[in-house]
């Protein structure tokens, strides 16, 4: 049995716990963890399916480009590998009060940087639910992946993630 890779970052925080959420609700016999900061291309070879949990911080994080975090030096990795018959889904984690106009970005940017390298997204979630002002995870009117917010509605997050896994699944 294929198992699928749940690549994510950063660790012992929020996207963590959802990363060992959603692990659970597929079943942990068929997923392997990877901790993006010690991830290399090489692990991304690996797997057919794979899916990314990724959170979206504050503008000072913006506008460093993500110099400072786990996701600092996966990035240009990514810009570089062929995903070309990859099956890729994210999840990412978002502040919809704080961050109302930035709400789940970095999950749009990932979600970017897969296709723009021949990826294949699945786990499209409906905007419905959710409120926020704007938004670079969507397209086509629905977000490209899981959103989930920690910070003002975790009661949410396990019933976001059944129904995601579940739906996801049968794409995957």
């Amino acid at each position: 049995m294929e198992k699928i890779a749940i690549f994510f970052g950063p660790l012992n925080g929020s996207v963590h716990r959802i990363a060992k959420m959603v692990a659970a609700k597929i079943g942990p016999e068929k997923v392997d963890l990877i901790h993006i900061a010690s991830a290399t291309t090489a692990d991304l070879d690996k797997y057919t399916k794979i899916i990314f949990g990724i959170s979206t911080v504050g503008k000072d994080t913006w506008q460093q480009k993500f110099d400072n975090n786990d996701w600092s030096k996966f990035f240009p990795a990514i810009t570089t590998f062929n995903f070309t018959g990859k099956r890729v889904a994210i999840f990412g984690l978002g502040d919809h009060i704080t961050y109302a106009y930035h709400f789940v970005d970095s999950m749009g940017l990932l979600g970017k940087l897969i296709k723009n390298q021949g990826g294949e997204l699945f786990g499209k979630m409906g905007t419905e639910g959710y409120t926020f002002q704007d938004s670079e995870a969507i397209v086509d009117g629905a977000f490209i992946g899981l959103p989930i917010d920690e910070d003002f509605e975790p009661e949410l997050s396990e019933g976001r993630v059944t129904a995601w896994v579940n739906s996801l699944m049968k794409e995957f």
